[in-house]
């Protein structure tokens, strides 16, 4: 089933971009997040979607706030793409698909493509806005806009 607003981000680990275990508690119920799930690093839309978020991380991080990406790239893949566009990020690899599993996921194209959702939480861990769009630019504009108002 899948998260709705209003629900509390549920723990989980991953392997961070890094190769570190990254624990969603070292976030979720400590300061505001963006989780986004995107389909595919080093393609043309997560790129434009990476890099958008990269160019705003700035505005992100002085709101209090932390990004995280994550896909079923592995940690290889999530360094060269970090490494290709400066991302200054956490990305996190979900191989198994477990992390989109617990959030609830869907992919886009009749199952052919990798959802991209992005999910923006309080600082208690709670969802403020859940944004579903194959649209990679949009993103960031309304995660940035609905952290603005979750901190005032």
């Amino acid at each position: 089933m899948a998260l709705q607003v209003g629900d509390r981000i549920p723990k989980f680990t991953a392997i961070d971009s890094n190769g570190n275990v990254f624990d969603s508690s070292s976030i979720v119920g400590v300061k505001p997040a963006v989780f986004y799930f995107y389909p595919k690093d080093d393609t043309p839309g997560c790129t434009k979607q990476a890099c958008g978020f990269r160019d705003q991380y700035e505005d992100f991080k002085d709101l209090g706030a932390e990004v995280i990406g994550i896909s079923s790239d592995d940690l290889d893949s999530h360094q060269n793409f970090i490494k290709k566009y400066q991302l200054p990020f956490i990305l996190l690899s979900d191989t198994e698909k477990k992390i989109k599993t617990l959030f609830g996921v869907k992919p886009n194209f009749f199952g052919l493509i990798p959802g991209r959702v992005t999910y923006i939480v309080d600082r208690n861990g709670v969802i403020q806005l859940i944004f579903d769009s194959f649209v990679a630019e949009n993103h960031i504009l309304n995660a940035l806009a609905k952290i603005k108002k979750i901190v005032e």
